[in-house]
């Protein structure tokens, strides 16, 4: 576009612009002679935000198709699954509502990932906090998970010193990938796992945090405390908008070399998948189940596949 042409286009929007009442013309002249438009005050706010808030529930359920097919079938498929369906396009391109709620869910995962565990919230359930061997932060826990498998030379002395050995059951915590994981559940299924191990005669030993914890530091911790059962609490890895969602991991008798297919794991623990507390119950149920069997993880099934065969 030549200059003459764009000087064209810059007239008629300030012509339609004033005839709005939006701008007046100064009387005055520019460099280039012509008169400057001036912005009157405009009917609305021109700095804030038109949107609603895209991450509220009405707002992330509501389809962004703008004729569907069948209205009523796509707002209940949206309601029942936190899939990205029925966003909608401008053009190639999503609809900025949609955009915006990824950007925002987004948020919400870079905060579970960063963020510290409360220290009030650990100290309220008395655990002591560990490190596994982990030094360079968070950013060297993502890059480097084999670290996250293993504890510090100083945690393993902190662990030696201060737990009990050899129980029944030994309970740990683990930040993992989401703080928030671990804060919304906590409170809820520690209490329902200690109090139901009493109510069976079942010893539990002293519970601990671990900080930058990954799933494998169970066989670390297996070859020091030597527990029947070991239970990790940890926090599962955020999906866009979800951050609360946490693992309940288990294995009999954990030690060096035990890989997942030692392991079970009682996932997706959250108000809206496994309720905390129902959770703390099955997960004191399958801890029974593998003191019987003396066995976890595909043992442990094969175990009961042949049981439930011979009767």
């Amino acid at each position: 576009m030549d200059n003459q042409s764009l000087d064209s286009l810059v007239r008629r929007v300030s012509e339609e612009l004033s005839s709005r009442g939006l701008i007046h013309r100064d009387t005055s002249s520019n460099s280039k002679g012509s008169p400057s438009p001036i912005l009157m005050n405009p009917p609305f706010n021109w700095t804030g935000v038109d949107l609603s808030d895209p991450a509220i529930f009405t707002e992330r359920n509501h389809p962004g198709i703008l004729s569907p097919a069948d209205p009523e079938g796509l707002s209940a498929l949206m309601s029942v699954t936190p899939a990205r369906i029925g966003v909608g396009k401008a053009g190639a391109r999503y609809r900025t509502r949609a955009w915006l709620l990824f950007q925002a869910d987004f948020a919400v995962t870079q905060d579970a990932l960063f963020r510290e565990v409360d220290v009030e919230m650990l100290e309220q359930h008395h655990l002591f906090t560990v490190q596994s061997a982990v030094s360079g932060g968070r950013q060297e826990y993502l890059v480097r998970p084999d670290l996250g498998r293993r504890l510090s030379p100083e945690a393993m002395q902190q662990i030696a010193g201060m737990c009990q050995k050899s129980p029944n059951l030994q309970i740990c915590v683990g930040d993992g990938l989401s703080a928030a994981a671990i804060e919304a559940n906590i409170s809820r299924i520690l209490p329902v796992i200690i109090q139901g191990a009493a109510s069976i005669n079942l010893t539990v030993g002293t519970t601990f945090y671990i900080r930058n914890c990954r799933v494998g530091i169970m066989n670390d911790i297996g070859d020091l405390l030597k527990p029947d059962v070991l239970i990790l609490l940890i926090g599962e890895r955020p999906g866009l908008g979800r951050a609360d969602s946490m693992s309940a991991y288990m294995a009999y008798r954990p030690k060096a070399g035990d890989t997942d297919a030692e392991r079970d794991v009682i996932c997706n623990i959250h108000d809206g998948g496994t309720n905390p507390l129902e959770a703390g119950a099955y997960t004191l149920q399958l801890a029974r189940k593998m003191l019987e069997k003396q066995a976890s993880g595909i043992r442990l099934r094969q175990l009961e596949g042949a049981a439930d065969g011979n009767s």
